[in-house]
């Protein structure tokens, strides 16, 4: 028997209630009040996301934020700045020492994303885990080069001929796995990259020069237009298929939103929350 998860489609939310309702999960799991749980979403208006431990007035030029007209927040998980815009987001929320996950946290990260693979295979596109193999690579992870996600792959980030496809991060609270990530159709890279201060105009140039060889969306390498309800298909059944697991649909109560909406504006939309540091 195959061991049924929730599977909750959020459908577009804003930045505060998609982070709420993520920590919200987390929580309902560590409490006992929900089965492992996989969620889609989407971001309205398009948000620009930022790591737990990024420092914005380094490294976000927040009047291009402002001149888009962009959601902004701060995710409870590490890693660094991720535009969402033209994407199906996923998160899965799942105990530490549920069976399947393994204890380290590269090992769960492969696990989990095992998923997200089978789901770019459902598209057709031939996706595989990246492991940092030279010395330059590994010492990349340690010390990014840019404040911007998809600059490099980090261990089993997912690639597709040589370039990352998906951004995850993954946060451990209360003996429960968060991990989310970003599985980009589209991506307008200059947008991306004027959302971000480099220490000069050249280094700015040069860094969105190198980047399509980087990071590349959906889109630009499928032969048909693949839609977010074609990704939505996809990715469940990658899911079901990756982790060995039927999903069920959930449907949260009233008081469980009303908790989440709380908590998003306690939270994530309080600015000492998305500025500190």
């Amino acid at each position: 028997m195959k061991e049924t998860w929730n599977f909750i489609n959020s459908g577009k939310s804003s930045a505060a209630f998609n982070m709420a309702l993520d920590e919200a999960l987390l929580e309902w799991h560590s409490q006992g009040k929900i089965n492992p749980t996989i969620r889609f979403y989407g971001w309205d208006p398009a948000t620009l996301s930022i790591g737990y431990f990024q420092k914005v007035e380094k490294e976000i030029n927040l009047e291009a934020v402002e001149k888009y007209g962009l959601g902004f927040v701060r995710r409870p998980t590490g890693g660094r700045g991720v535009l969402h815009e033209h994407e199906l987001t996923y998160s899965v929320i799942v105990s530490e020492d549920h069976p399947k996950m393994p204890k380290g946290v590269t090992e769960a990260y492969r696990v989990i994303s095992e998923g997200v693979l089978e789901g770019f295979r459902d598209l057709g596109l031939d996706a595989y885990f990246a492991v940092p193999k030279t010395k330059e690579e590994q010492d990349l992870l340690k010390s990014p080069r840019s404040a911007v996600c998809f600059d490099a792959p980090s261990w089993y980030e997912l690639v597709v001929e040589g370039r990352k496809v998906a951004g995850s991060a993954q946060t451990r609270q209360k003996n429960v796995i968060l991990q989310h990530g970003s599985i980009i159709l589209d991506l307008d890279e200059k947008k991306l990259f004027d959302l971000f201060k480099f220490s000069n105009e050249r280094v700015r140039e040069r860094m969105l020069k190198g980047f399509s060889k980087k990071a590349v969306a959906i889109n630009e390498l499928s032969e048909k237009k693949i839609t977010i309800e074609d990704a939505e298909i996809a990715f469940k059944s990658g899911f079901e298929k990756g982790l060995d697991i039927v999903l069920k649909p959930y449907t949260l109560s009233e008081d469980q939103i009303s908790y989440v909406h709380k908590l998003a504006v306690d939270r994530y939309a309080n600015d000492e929350w998305n500025f500190r540091k």
